[in-house]
């Protein structure tokens, strides 16, 4: 019996090797904001959602930044302590929670650094659409396959802070 031909070697080592520079890529880009702002990358990327996007609610904050309810609730929670961001209910619907930066969130904000999520999200939206779901149903393989498809989703590298 044949042994079924695995994939090459150069293709397996190119693979790591892009997935390790985009893990260093948002570690570096997460400690650089950081340093510089005392917030995490992606505390940051919530805060910049909110200047094109005043009165969000978490629901709108999920899809914005391509992630889920609950994992930009802990962020917002985070930035909310902080007095980052205030919560207040909508005027016009009651059971809606709408979020605004604060005056201390807007000071943060006033030359703020490039977030790397940004980039990822720009780079993402440039790839052709059956080029993007082709990533996406290998990427969602791989995570099945290491047994991390329950997981939450968290945003990155926000567990550190």
């Amino acid at each position: 019996m044949a042994k079924a031909k695995g994939p090459a070697p150069e293709d397996l080592k190119a693979v790591f090797n892009a997935l390790r520079k985009l893990v260093r890529a948002v570690r570096l880009s997460s400690n650089e904001v950081h340093a510089e702002l005392g917030v995490s990358g992606s505390q940051l990327f919530v805060l910049q959602q909110l200047i094109d996007h005043p009165r969000a609610s978490l629901r709108d904050l999920a899809r914005l930044t391509h992630t889920d309810h609950s994992s930009v609730s802990v962020v917002v929670a985070r930035l909310v302590r902080r007095k980052l961001i205030a919560r207040k209910t909508s005027a016009a619907d009651a059971r809606r929670v709408e979020l605004t930066l604060t005056a201390k969130g807007r000071a943060l904000l006033h030359r703020p650094p490039e977030v790397l999520q940004q980039r990822l999200v720009r780079s993402m939206e440039r790839l052709p659409e059956g080029q993007l779901a082709t990533l996406r149903r290998l990427l969602e393989q791989v995570v099945r396959d290491i047994g991390f498809e329950s997981e939450p989703a968290e945003m990155f590298l926000e567990h550190m802070r």
